[in-house]
């Protein structure tokens, strides 16, 4: 399902990356040392945007691509 919030995500296994980019903001954060299990419940999620909110955002350092 689209997100309403996430525009795009992307998510690099090897560096344990996993980069988001927002719709309202247009911001691309990266989000440092995400469990590949984190991201596979997040790519499979229904609510991207809720299972972001519930399971990545203030879990994970970040930091703001510019």
């Amino acid at each position: 399902m689209p997100s309403t919030s996430i525009r795009k995500f992307d998510y690099d296994p090897n560096t344990k990356v996993l980069s988001v980019w927002f719709v309202a903001s247009g911001k691309h954060y990266e989000f440092l040392d995400v469990p590949i299990e984190a991201f596979a419940a997040f790519n499979s999620a229904f609510a991207k945007g809720r299972y972001f909110n519930d399971h990545i955002r203030n879990r994970y350092a970040f930091r703001l691509v510019t």
